[in-house]
Formats: C-alpha cells, structure tokens, sequence
C-alpha cells in the first residue's frame, strides 16, 4: 500500500528532514506517526500525497511510484487519498454539506450522486443536522468532524489525519479517535500523527516514531513486493 524505500528529503541550506527512511504500511492498517515537533512527520505525509518528492529514495503510494510520476497523474493518485489538514482548510463561504460536496463536485460526479454521498458521510460524522451551518457557527470538533467528512466522501483507499485532535479538549478528541476507527474498521488505512500520548498508550496500534529526520520506531522489516510503476 506504502512503502518508503531510502528516502532522504533535504531541503534548502542542506537541512535534512528525513534521513534514510525505510518504511511499508499495509492495507487497513491504523498507524500513529508520532515525535516532537520538527521530527518530520508533516514533511512524511507530504511524501505520501507526494507534495513533496524525496532527495534521494522512492516512495510507493497505491501503484505510484514517486521517482516516475507525472504532475498530471498525482490529482489521480490524491482521488484514493483522504487528508484531514492541521489547519482544517475548509471553505468559509460555504455550509456545511458544499464544504463536502466541492470535494467530490470538481471531478466530475453527477449532482445525485453527489446528493446521496455527501448525506451518508454527514450521518456517519455526526453531522447530518448541520448541514446547512456555517464553518463559523461550529464547535471545534464539529469543524474536525467535517473535514474528516470531506476527506472520507470518495471512499479513499488511505486517509492520512495531521495531528486531528491537537487543538481539542479530551473528550472531543477521545470522539474523533472513536470516529477514525470506524473509517478504519472499514479497510481504509489510517495514519495518524499525533503528539497525544493518550492515545498512543492506550490503544496499541504500531506508532511509527521520527526524531530529527530518523526513523526510530515502527520500521516494518518485513520484505513486501514494491508496487511497479
């Protein structure tokens, strides 16, 4: 499903944010990215939806190989990705069911389809009587409920969470945990980064651990097929 093989990324002024990174996640798995702020775990998931490419070293993402895809194949490879931002990134001009429905609208689905999709993924969040509310006029957690709904109304094959329950009390992220194990439950595959402890020593998914750019917990040795591309 993801495999990283050898990869460095340095960026500018030789600053090495990930350091020979040998990696592979499997289908359905639910994986905690974790490590201390500047650790590299944004700029790993960044490889995944290959905004970022490596300095040296190939990663494997759903049959793409990131040293021979094409600008024009990676809006493909991101339609089997679901991606939960740090910052939300919703659209504060419209409500609640456009913020899902422009996720699926700019590829092309029928109106109807888009009606039906965009209804189930709001009951399965919890947000089906919300439909019409603003961005503005949710709670924080409502607001993370809702771009997890956007990232999940395509049926993605991976959804990738940057720290999803950062800015919220326990409670709420304890109900978002709860939320991305249900999508998990599923078969799609989980990352998620996260600094909360809470949960990396509660529940005992595999946690994948950077410091400074190195892998220093969760590598998978056991040998998979690369994903030809």
């Amino acid at each position: 499903m993801i495999e990283f093989s050898h990869v460095n990324k340095r960026f500018t002024g030789q600053f090495s944010a990930l350091n020979d990174i040998n990696l592979f996640i499997d289908k359905a798995e639910f994986v905690f990215l974790t490590g201390a702020s500047g650790a590299g775990k944004t700029t790993l998931l960044k490889h995944i939806y290959m905004e970022e490419s490596p300095t040296t070293g190939q990663v494997f993402v759903c049959g793409y190989n990131s040293k021979y895809i094409h600008r024009r194949e990676i809006p493909r490879l991101r339609r089997k990705l679901g991606i939960v931002f740090q910052d939300f990134r919703l659209l504060n001009d419209r409500n609640v069911f456009e913020n899902v429905a422009f996720a699926i609208r700019v590829i092309g689905i029928k109106e109807r389809v888009i009606k039906r999709k965009v209804f189930e993924v709001l009951a399965q969040t919890g947000l089906s009587h919300k439909c019409s509310y603003m961005p503005n006029q949710l709670s924080g957690g409502e607001q993370q409920r809702l771009c997890i709904s956007r990232a999940i109304v395509n049926d993605p094959l991976v959804l990738l969470a940057d720290e999803p329950t950062g800015n919220l009390d326990i409670g709420v992220s304890i109900e978002i945990f709860e939320l991305l194990k249900k999508i998990n439950n599923r078969g799609t595959t989980v990352i998620m980064a996260t600094h909360d402890l809470h949960f990396i020593k509660r529940y005992h998914y595999r946690c994948i651990t950077l410091d400074r750019g190195f892998l220093i917990k969760g590598s998978n040795s056991t040998v998979k097929p690369k994903f030809i591309r």
